[in-house]
């Protein structure tokens, strides 16, 4: 018997105004790499309303059986997985893609988990493939929020691996891996969308 459903409320929230800045960025058709799916609810909800987009969803191991229960339940024919993917660890799913996604990640990850999530999106994009990150980043060493500086200084107290990462460390990482910054999107809640093209 397949496992109840894990929910996220901060997916809940904010699925639509991603699903409006995926419209605006992706051409369609597009397939999409999600890295860290969480609970599988963005693409369920992004396939449900793209009909032209594959989604791919993956995750660590420990959270696949909660992302299949969604996609199971789903039933979308544009909605594959979940894969596999520890960073440190497993090897990229082997498939072809024209962008990679990933919400709420990079401040729960450590930097060299994040450093091999960058170098992994340069190998696997060709160029002019986008790779958009979402979620909560500070910017030339101030955030953009009194909240956003709270949740970090709460992060490195549980964690001091963890953190809200810097949009010019990032920047630095993205250029060592053939990728560009685009643009950065402003974001409902103080979270920002970054993207970066392939070069």
């Amino acid at each position: 018997m397949m496992r109840e459903r894990p929910f996220s409320a901060a997916c809940e929230r904010n699925k639509a105004p991603i699903l409006r800045e995926l419209q605006a960025l992706l051409p369609m058709p597009a397939t999409v790499l999600e890295i860290g799916s969480g609970s599988g609810q963005h693409g369920v909800h992004f396939c449900s309303m793209l009909a032209d987009l594959v989604w791919h969803a993956s995750d660590r191991a420990e959270n696949l059986e909660g992302i299949r229960a969604w996609v199971s339940q789903a039933a979308l024919p544009n909605l594959k997985g979940p894969h596999r993917l520890d960073l440190m660890q497993d090897p990229w799913p082997d498939i072809p893609i024209d962008a990679v996604f990933s919400a709420n990640t990079a401040h729960i990850m450590h930097w060299d988990a994040v450093e091999r999530m960058f170098a992994g999106v340069g190998r696997q994009l060709s160029a002019g493939g986008l790779f958009l990150l979402y979620g909560p980043f500070s910017r030339h060493g101030r955030h953009n929020s009194d909240s956003n500086l709270a949740f970090h200084r709460q992060l490195q107290q549980q964690d001091p691996g963890m953190g809200l990462r810097d949009l010019d460390e990032l920047q630095a990482l993205a250029r060592s891996c053939d990728l560009a910054l685009l643009e950065v999107r402003e974001m409902p809640a103080n979270n920002r969308l970054i993207v970066f093209r392939r070069f």
